[in-house]
């Protein structure tokens, strides 16, 4: 591994920099995992996960000490990337809604039902990572939705909270469903939630608008 000297004179060694292959392992690791947490939840077999990623369980071991790591960085991992794609899509669209929908297809391509972990009772959701990355993303789609809200494009009953709720749950299979293909019909029926997300609202919603508190209250 290589280590550099620093600036000091002292002779001081930095930490070793990872090895390209190592780092290339992590992130088939973590791709694999995202996969197979949307497919059957965070508690999907380690040595099942090592197989997709095409690494033996001690490469698995190696980087991650226990499930607990490996979820926490899928999660870390899907929720700044779904960010960036929010950032990007508001950045370069013409206006506010068009980089909406932008974003909802992304968002669905980067497998967001990942995220699902975050809702449950024993996750780590106070990590403080996972704090930064989340207050980041929630930023990033609120001011997404703003901006659609006040060019008149976004109904004004919806919240961040049900956007990210209704994108988890259509981007993700139904439990115990046999059907292989089932990710064709993800985009089809993002497009019909989206249809109904635009002003002037043709319906009035039933209960309140979801913040991404609401979401990890106990009931």
């Amino acid at each position: 591994m290589d280590t550099a000297v620093t600036h000091s004179g002292e002779g001081r060694q930095r930490a070793p920099r990872p090895r390209a292959d190592a780092l290339r392992n992590r992130e088939r690791i973590v791709a694999a995992a995202r996969e197979m947490f949307v497919e059957t939840g965070p508690d999907a077999p380690l040595d099942e996960i090592a197989r997709r990623a095409g690494v033996g369980n001690a490469t698995v071991y190696r980087h991650f000490a226990d499930r607990a790591e490996l979820v926490r960085q899928v999660v870390l991992s899907v929720t700044e990337r779904i960010t960036g794609e929010a950032e990007t899509a508001l950045a370069e669209e013409p206006d506010a809604f068009a980089a909406l929908r932008r974003f909802v297809h992304a968002a669905a391509d980067e497998r967001i039902g990942a995220l699902c972990p975050m809702l449950s009772d024993d996750f780590d959701k106070n990590h403080p990572a996972l704090l930064a990355a989340r207050d980041r993303l929630e930023k990033s789609v609120e001011d997404l939705m703003a901006q659609a809200r006040e060019e008149g494009r976004l109904r004004a009953d919806v919240a961040v909270g049900d956007l990210m709720v209704a994108l988890s749950q259509l981007s993700r299979p139904l439990p115990g469903i046999a059907c292989l293909d089932i990710d064709r019909f993800v985009h089809r029926h993002l497009q019909l939630f989206l249809d109904g997300l635009q002003a002037p609202a043709r319906s009035e919603l039933p209960g309140s608008a979801a913040t991404f508190e609401d979401l990890q209250r106990k009931p």
